[in-house]
């Protein structure tokens, strides 16, 4: 089966075009994410099989991620992480949010999720019996 390079393309499912643009792992987790109303096309709701255009917004939600792009080129295959960053631009508002939000995680330390203080004998065995199977 050829394919045809991304200068051809008039346009490419969403889904697709999400995994080829490496945002999602799996055209299948590609698939969920807009499923579950986690990606928006020109400020609407989107469909997987839904048609992407050059020139469209796209807003992206993973996890407490927001991203706000326009899709520059279309491609139906992954490449490289390199020619995957040249298929869409981010908006500057939208950089500026998530690096805001990473340092404020950073200086917060969410990312360290420790307990205060090592536990003691009683509360490792309380951990041991609750993790043993039955």
């Amino acid at each position: 089966m050829s394919r045809r390079p991304d200068s051809d393309l008039s346009d490419v499912r969403a889904d697709i075009w999400l995994w080829s643009a490496r945002f999602f792992k799996t055209r299948a987790l590609a698939k969920q994410a807009i499923d579950g109303g986690k990606v928006e096309v020109n400020a609407a709701g989107c469909k997987p099989a839904k048609s992407l255009n050059v020139g469209d917004r796209i807003k992206v939600t993973r996890g407490e991620e927001r991203i706000e792009l326009e899709v520059l080129r279309l491609a139906d295959k992954r490449g490289p992480a390199s020619v995957a960053q040249g298929l869409y631009r981010e908006s500057e508002s939208s950089r500026v949010a998530r690096d805001a939000k990473a340092e404020q995680r950073r200086l917060t330390g969410a990312a360290l999720d420790h307990p205060a203080k090592r536990p003691d004998k009683h509360a490792r065995r309380a951990l041991r019996r609750m993790k043993a199977p039955d």
